[in-house]
C-alpha cells in the first residue's frame, strides 16, 4: 500500500474512532458536558500519536479544508481525505447505533441554540473551530509545541466543547455531525452548521497562513 492510501486509510479509521467514541460519550453524559469534552479531547490526543506519522491525523473535514486553502496539500489529497472522513464519520454513527439501537440521543451535537436560532449556534461553531485549526497550525503544521502538539490540540478541544457544547454541541467537526445527524434523521441544521464550521477551517487556515505564519 502506497503513502496516499496509508494516508487516506488512517484518516477513515481516525474519524471512524473519533465520532464513535464522542458520540457514544454524548449517549452517556446525560447532558453532563464534561464527559463528551473530555472524550473527545482525550480521543484527539491518542489519534494524534496513533495516526500522526501516517496522514497527520486531521480527522475533520474543516481541518482539511484548512490546510487545503493554506497551501499546506493538494486538492487531490483534500478530497480523498474528504471522503474517508465522512466515510468513517457515518459508518461510526450506524455502528454505534446498531449497537445501542435503544438510544434516542444517537450522539448529536446540538444545543440550546441549534433549533431556535441555528444560525447562531453556526456563528459559534465557526468561532470555536477557528480557534481549533489555529491551534493545529501553530502546534502541529509550524512544530511550535514539538512533541506536546498531540496534548495541546486535544486539551484545545475540550476547553472548546466545555466553552459550547451546551448551545450547539460544539461540533467543529462536520465529519462528526453529519454521522449521528443521518442515523437521527434531522438534517435541518446540517447546512447551517457546514457553513458554520468550514468557514471557521477556512478562515483559520488563510489567517495563519498569511496573517500569522510561522517565522522560522
Amino acid at each position: 500500500m502506497n503513502k496516499f492510501m496509508r494516508a487516506t486509510l488512517a484518516e477513515f479509521v481516525g474519524t471512524f474512532i473519533l465520532v464513535f467514541v464522542g458520540s457514544a460519550a454524548v449517549v452517556n453524559a446525560n447532558g453532563n458536558v464534561l464527559i463528551p469534552a473530555f472524550a473527545h479531547g482525550l480521543a484527539v490526543v491518542g489519534l494524534a500519536y496513533t495516526y500522526g506519522h501516517v496522514s497527520g491525523t486531521q480527522i475533520n473535514p474543516a481541518v482539511t479544508l484548512g490546510f487545503l486553502v493554506g497551501g499546506k496539500m493538494s486538492l487531490q489529497e483534500a478530497i480523498a481525505d474528504w471522503i474517508a472522513q465522512f466515510a468513517g464519520g457515518i459508518l461510526a454513527a450506524f455502528v454505534l447505533f446498531a449497537l445501542i439501537p435503544t438510544t434516542d440521543d444517537y450522539g448529536v451535537t446540538t444545543g440550546s441554540l441549534t433549533e431556535g436560532s441555528v444560525w447562531m449556534a453556526a456563528a459559534m461553531e465557526a468561532i470555536l473551530t477557528f480557534v481549533l485549526v489555529g491551534t493545529i497550525y501553530q502546534t502541529a503544521i509550524y512544530k511550535k509545541a514539538d512533541n506536546f502538539a498531540g496534548i495541546a490540540i486535544g486539551l484545545t478541544l475540550t476547553m472548546l466543547i466545555l466553552a459550547g457544547g451546551p448551545f450547539t454541541g460544539a461540533s467543529l467537526n462536520p465529519a462528526r455531525t453529519l454521522g449521528p445527524a443521518i442515523v437521527a434523521g434531522n438534517l435541518s441544521y446540517v447546512l447551517p452548521y457546514f457553513v458554520g464550521i468550514f468557514g471557521g477551517g477556512a478562515l483559520a487556515g488563510l489567517f495563519h497562513t498569511y496573517v500569522l505564519p510561522s517565522n522560522d
